[in-house]
């Protein structure tokens, strides 16, 4: 059977960046994309959100903006050690922090700051390939289950064999937490009437646009399940490839 993927789509291996130039560039792209983060405390389940605020390569430092849930700070201040990871474009941006990070409170905002990472994870991660979809043709889904009180009608943004990304009207962060698992996420196109849990792996409310955006990772999926959603992304992946080759 042949291969899907080219070999372009191959999975890339793991690269660890250690100079404060290759660094700092590449958290600069988080930051400057305004790409969330999650913060994972070592031997703790529970996931925080936070964002890159500044990246200074003079002086090897960097700003993290407040945690959500804000409780995570007593994990912070007990000193114990954690990683954060980001995703840009479908590379994955990971580090570990076993130093100490400050709390500052300054003019209202609320950051921590501490030393540039010494060592960076760079991981191009074209092995689940994200297919994005055309504004157009976006699919409707439905996010529901115990965690919920009422489900939540939104959009289908992109999509992976591991995880999608949705979009809602409006701010609902307050109806949603990190790290929770929900177990009715409906999506006829991927999954017909039955539905899927899902991970919530980030939450950010983009002001300017009225718009809520949720990264979720598919949470103990059944095998059909991920065979229609295997299938639904090279779909995809085909039309794109098309697309690109109408518009050469």
């Amino acid at each position: 059977m042949s291969n899907a993927l080219s070999a372009d789509d191959a999975p890339q291996p793991p690269k660890v960046l250690t100079t404060p130039l290759e660094i700092s560039s590449n958290l600069r792209q988080l930051q400057d994309s305004h790409d969330p983060l999650i913060i994972t405390f070592h031997e703790r389940s529970q996931r925080f959100q936070s964002y890159l605020i500044k990246v200074d390569r003079d002086t090897a430092s960097i700003n993290l903006d407040e945690m959500v849930p804000r409780d995570g700070e007593r994990f912070l201040l007990a000193g114990e050690p954690f990683k954060v990871e980001g995703f840009h474009e479908g590379v994955r941006i990971a580090w570990e922090c076993n130093g100490t990070l400050d709390i500052v409170d300054r003019d209202g905002d609320r950051f921590y700051t501490g030393e540039l990472p010494t060592e960076v994870v760079y991981h191009q991660r074209r092995n689940a390939f994200r297919a994005a979809l055309k504004l157009t043709d976006l699919v409707n889904v439905e996010l529901g289950g115990e965690k919920l009180k009422a489900p939540i009608n939104g959009k289908l943004l992109d999509i992976s064999a591991t995880g999608c990304k949705l979009r809602f009207e409006g701010d609902i962060t307050d109806r949603l937490q990190l790290g929770q698992v929900y177990d009715r996420l409906i999506a006829p196109p991927l999954f017909g009437n039955q539905p899927t849990s899902v991970e919530l792996r980030y939450l950010h409310f983009e002001e300017k646009l009225n718009i809520t955006f949720a990264g979720l990772r598919f949470h103990n999926i059944s095998g059909q399940a991920a065979r229609n959603v295997e299938r639904f992304v090279y779909q995809l992946q085909r039309e794109a490839r098309r697309f690109d080759k109408d518009d050469m």
